[in-house]
């Protein structure tokens, strides 16, 4: 009887242990910081419809903590972050290109520039 105590008294706590998942509180916070840091960086202008699918997947996230689906609301929140994460890449991808264009628009003028001043020619 002793030892089926000690049985019962154990599985009690593993089962206790079990039922209150833990949520995935860093991942949430690394979307929420990823999302903040692309909206400041003005993906919107560049990178909507990434810079919306990770606020979704934020929003699911925390829908599925409340549900107690840790294992789906982790999977998420890091979906969100990569979402988040790849709109500000591809925002600074396209200031990068305008950059460079700006840049090879000044080239070719001053080239332009050049050949009327020396004559027209090499």
């Amino acid at each position: 009887i002793w030892v089926a105590s000690i049985a019962f008294a154990v599985a009690f706590t593993l089962v206790g242990c079990a039922s209150t998942p833990v949520p995935p509180t860093a991942e949430l916070q690394a979307a929420e910081l990823a999302i903040r840091n692309a909206e400041q960086a003005r993906v919107a202008d560049y990178a909507a419809a990434e810079l919306n699918q990770a606020r979704e997947k934020l929003a699911a996230a925390n829908t599925a903590v409340q549900k107690e689906e840790m294992v789906r609301a982790t999977y998420l929140a890091e979906e969100s972050k990569v979402s988040a994460d790849l709109a500000s890449a591809r925002t600074q991808m396209a200031k990068a290109k305008a950059v460079n264009d700006e840049m090879q628009a000044s080239l070719n003028t001053l080239k332009q520039e050049l050949q009327r001043n020396t004559g027209g020619g090499r």
